[in-house]
């Protein structure tokens, strides 16, 4: 295995470890995530419609996910706590497959990259539209959850 191969939160011990970032130089990170959760056509409809009873489900994921990805290292236990600069949360109905597509743009000037910030307010966001629909859709499905874009950083600029 490579140096780039190793698995950073491990020591040579094989003991888990929060990796210092102190020596790496501060620079523009941005990681952009998507994911989407699928369902049926009266659910999407009521959510595009509003006529959902607990209120406008976009607006509810959306603030959410930014708060999700604001709370990422008090849920992933060797993630470091980050003063993110923004957070981006697009949902859209994507009618014809019956799901909500959901796409977050995260970004911070820092030591590490925001990849995780970015994972975590997808999974958010979909965590919370199957909460606020479950008593009217038992089964929806939260899609795959990936990174598409990183940018900044030792290891370079990548896009799906």
């Amino acid at each position: 295995m490579t140096e780039s191969q190793t698995l950073s939160h491990l020591d040579s011990d094989g003991n888990a470890h929060m990796v210092d970032v102190s020596d790496k130089d501060v620079t523009k990170r941005i990681a952009v995530a998507k994911g989407s959760i699928t369902m049926t056509a009266e659910t999407l409809s009521l959510i595009v419609e509003g006529g959902h009873k607990k209120g406008d489900v976009f607006a509810v994921a959306r603030i959410a996910g930014i708060q999700g990805a604001k709370k990422c290292a008090d849920l992933i236990p060797l993630c470091h706590p980050l003063a993110l600069s923004s957070v981006e949360l697009l949902l859209e109905a994507n009618i014809g497959e019956l799901k909500v597509e959901i796409e977050s743009r995260v970004k911070l000037n820092g030591r590490t990259g925001v990849e995780m910030e970015a994972l975590t307010a997808v999974s958010i966001a979909a965590l919370t539209i199957y909460d606020m629909c479950k008593a009217v859709d038992k089964y929806m499905v939260i899609g795959e959850i990936y990174v598409t874009e990183k940018r900044g950083g030792k290891s370079g600029d990548w896009r799906v």
